[in-house]
């Protein structure tokens, strides 16, 4: 019975990391081939819309 439970915890973590990433790899994928001109189009207005924000956290360097 343990063993059965192994397996079924191995096949079931497999299941969800291999899908996890194919998820992260089509996005990636799509990203780069349709994203055209405004690929960084949020990225870049996250970035303006920081400008002056005080750092918080982490190390100092």
């Amino acid at each position: 019975m343990a063993g059965y439970i192994a397996d079924l915890l191995m096949v079931a973590i497999l299941i969800i990391g291999i899908t996890a990433f194919m998820g992260v790899m089509t996005n990636g994928f799509g990203e780069k081939v349709f994203g055209g001109k405004k690929r960084s189009e949020f990225v870049d207005q996250s970035a303006r819309f920081q400008t002056g924000w005080k750092g918080v956290g982490g190390k100092k360097k």
